[in-house]
């Protein structure tokens, strides 16, 4: 009988150290070292005072910690000519991300529900042109938008930077939504449709609750690929609307005398803060959503 190693159902098995799982836990923490290494540098590092950083142990924890960097880069580091920090450029990154993350879910919502239950005309062949825009480079476009919203006076303004963020994020969007509604039954559709279903309310009162993984995908690579965004917004948000991204360029690369690390990676983490947290916190709701069909098709 194979008693020491047979186990019944609900009984754990032994735990055996083998050579291949001593291997894969060291690739495990080496990748995980590898890519926490950054952050704790620019985190002990923005903790110092510029005196300890001088030392040049750059993987050494603070001997006195201070907060003085990040009051310093919220609120009076210089960004050009202005020297109020980055908090404007946090509320102009959350003004530009809210309506470029609810337009283009719904946008990509409804032409994806489009081209999967109701196929019109064509169907595959705009489904082809739309998804030609994934793979055109952004520079590719960038002089033709600029005259467009030049043309309709959008250019260098908080709408002209949303409708930038909501052409760029249709394909990607599109196909979210496509791919998630081709893993629902047509039966469901049929049903509503000899119900006396319409397009748009067989689109809100049952395709839209059933969207809820898919939604939450979107909206988890919409806002950080919107809060992440540097080129955009330097050159379609104008003066007054720049993003977070930017004035975090314009903090580190203007500062003239001495180079102040401490408060340049106390300016990084404050930028990056909004991704990290939808990161950490819905972490395991982007992989049900992912599960859920997102990249089915």
């Amino acid at each position: 009988m194979k008693t020491s190693t047979a186990t019944r159902s609900g009984q754990r098995r032994p735990y055996r150290l083998s050579p291949a799982r001593i291997g894969v836990y060291a690739f495990l923490l080496t990748a995980a070292l590898f890519f926490l290494m950054p952050l704790y540098i620019m985190l002990v590092t923005s903790l110092k005072t510029m005196d300890e950083i001088r030392l040049g142990n750059i993987f050494a924890l603070p001997i006195a910690i201070t907060v003085e960097p990040w009051v310093t880069a919220w609120t009076s580091a210089c960004t050009g000519v202005s020297c109020e920090g980055i908090r404007g450029g946090f509320w102009n990154s959350l003004f530009i991300v809210i309506p470029s993350t609810i337009l283009p879910i719904l946008l990509g919502a409804l032409n994806g529900y489009a081209l999967s239950f109701w196929r019109p005309r064509g169907a595959n062949v705009l489904f082809a042109i739309l998804m030609m825009g994934a793979f055109i480079p952004v520079q590719v476009m960038m002089f033709p938008l600029v005259r467009i919203l030049a043309t309709l006076g959008l250019f260098s303004s908080l709408p002209g930077i949303v409708v930038i963020h909501i052409i760029f994020s249709m394909p990607v969007m599109t196909l979210l939504f496509r791919n998630y509604y081709l893993s629902i039954p047509q039966e469901l559709f049929k049903a509503a449709r000899i119900d006396g279903g319409g397009f748009f309310r067989i689109f809100m009162q049952l395709m839209l609750p059933m969207s809820t993984p898919i939604i939450i995908v979107a909206a988890i690579m919409q806002v950080t690929g919107v809060w992440n965004d540097y080129i955009l917004g330097l050159v379609f948000a104008g003066r007054d609307n720049l993003p977070m991204t930017v004035q975090l360029n314009n903090v580190i690369n203007t500062t003239t005398g001495t180079r102040l690390y401490n408060v340049n990676m106390a300016a990084t983490i404050l930028t990056s803060l909004v991704p990290l947290t939808i990161y950490f916190v819905s972490g395991r709701w982007f992989v049900r959503g992912i599960a859920a069909g997102a990249v089915k098709g």
